[in-house]
């Protein structure tokens, strides 16, 4: 391609992104194809001779686009609501373009230096502590699994050349997020030595609890190494007592790591540091700025105040990848599985200064106030019943119905095309849940959907 058919078409790519950032409503916000629809609409083989641009963008539009759904959509509020914003989406298009491996400082200095500055700023914009060493992962599930694998080299470092012993033991909640399972699972540990704690009446870890699981353990000859707790659980977005959890974990001498993926960015508004109280005594934690920071997917954050344990658990430097010490040259495949580490802080540098903290936060203020608001009407609806806590900008709500009615509500909102909302199951009932996170999400497409919900509870 030329660099004059390169300016071409990408110019009619970005004016089709600006398009559809200024209007994604005026999609259905859920796919309206059947499984299998996409794949039969192309080719069973690819093209043995290249094919035109034009043809190739014509088809982006005329066949992927129908089996998309949309993410970017002001009425998509199920599992977590996320924004692709226009400087985020800038600077993954410059990242893509430089097609950076940050493997090394000395093969991508940028990639390297500018995650540490960004990670930087966003420590001192979200109080942890600034000492944390902190670096970007794909996804909190990998963050998480780098936290075990972090746990179990603290408690038994011959692990890493002898493999997992039998008997380590990873704590939860029954409300966490699976990936701590499957971060278990990874590295060896086992499902059977994954205990899942209890919880109170608000879906909030039980400290008793977990204490009672630790000496039972210990009693039985197992070797607890690793507590995760949560704060902004996926169902309900409960917030785990983790100032009571980190007194524990300190009085067994156990890992504490801390998975605030979804609720890590609100910190960025000082009123809601109360949910985080004492994770500064964590030994790690995960937020994901893909999540509610305005960041395209995928961006995690992760940080450890313990960065030579992760290091000494994952370091494997062959001689073609031998480098000269210098204490300011981070290399950051030495924090990890992945060795090939794509340009993500870049996309976040943007965000960040596009926005800054106070915008932001505004943002993240504003879903809040949506969610908040909804949950006053639902209370005062003597149909519906709110299931959990509302902390954040998460409502779990439910008709007093059946199971079987509460789902219809959920498929006849989402048949709408105009919103799309996800449940869940607590305390063995069915529960509707709506999630507000995407940018362009108003007070007008809330009432929207409350609206729907009414309508279709008959």
């Amino acid at each position: 391609m030329t660099p004059e058919e390169f300016r071409r078409h990408g110019y009619q790519a970005i004016d089709w992104i600006a398009d559809y950032l200024a209007h994604p409503g005026r999609y259905p916000v859920l796919a309206r194809v059947a499984p299998g629809q996409l794949t039969d609409a192309l080719p069973a083989e690819g093209p043995e001779r290249g094919e035109p641009m034009e043809t190739i963008l014509a088809d982006f539009e005329r066949l992927v686009v129908p089996a998309v759904t949309h993410w970017n959509h002001p009425g998509f509020m199920a599992y977590f609501g996320i924004s692709a914003s226009e400087p985020g989406i800038l600077g993954e298009l410059l990242a893509t373009a430089l097609n950076l491996n940050g493997m090394l400082w000395k093969s991508a200095p940028a990639v390297t230096e500018l995650e540490q500055v960004a990670l930087r700023w966003l420590r001192q914009w979200t109080g942890l502590p600034e000492d944390w060493f902190g670096c970007i992962y794909d996804t909190a599930s990998i963050g998480s699994m780098h936290a075990i694998a972090a746990a179990r080299h603290a408690a038994v470092p011959e692990s890493r050349t002898r493999g997992t012993p039998q008997g380590l033991v990873v704590y939860t909640s029954e409300q966490a997020h699976s990936s701590i399972e499957k971060g278990a699972i990874a590295v060896g540990i086992g499902q059977d030595y994954v205990r899942k704690t209890p919880v109170d009446s608000e879906f909030r870890m039980r400290p008793d609890a977990l204490a009672a699981a630790i000496e039972r353990d210990l009693a039985a000859g197992l070797r607890p190494c690793c507590v995760c707790a949560t704060v902004g659980t996926t169902s309900t977005t409960s917030v785990d007592p983790v100032p009571a959890i980190a007194e524990i974990c300190e009085r067994y001498a156990i890992w504490l790591h801390v998975d605030a993926a979804y609720a890590g960015s609100i910190m960025l508004a000082p009123e809601f540091r109360w949910a985080f109280a004492g994770c500064e005594r964590a030994d790690s934690l995960v937020t994901n700025p893909h999540k509610w920071l305005l960041t395209p997917v995928d961006c995690s954050v992760f940080y450890t105040r313990r960065p030579d344990v992760l290091r000494a658990a994952f370091s494997l430097i062959p001689e073609y990848l031998r480098t000269a010490d210098d204490p300011r040259a981070v290399n950051l495949m030495d924090y990890g599985v992945p060795l090939g580490r794509r340009f993500r802080a870049l996309k976040l540098w943007f965000v960040m200064r596009y926005f800054g903290r106070e915008g932001l936060a505004d943002i993240l203020r504003e879903h809040v106030r949506l969610a908040q608001e909804l949950a006053r009407r639902i209370d005062a609806d003597p149909r519906f019943a709110r299931t959990a806590p509302t902390p954040f900008s998460v409502v779990c709500f439910r008709c007093k119905g059946t199971d079987d009615e509460n789902r219809r509500i959920q498929e006849r909102v989402n048949a709408s095309g105009e919103i799309f909302m996800s449940g869940t199951v607590l305390n063995g009932r069915f529960t509707l849940r709506l999630a507000i996170g995407n940018q362009a999400t108003t007070s007008a497409h809330v009432e929207r959907a409350w609206e729907l919900v009414r309508e279709a509870a008959g």
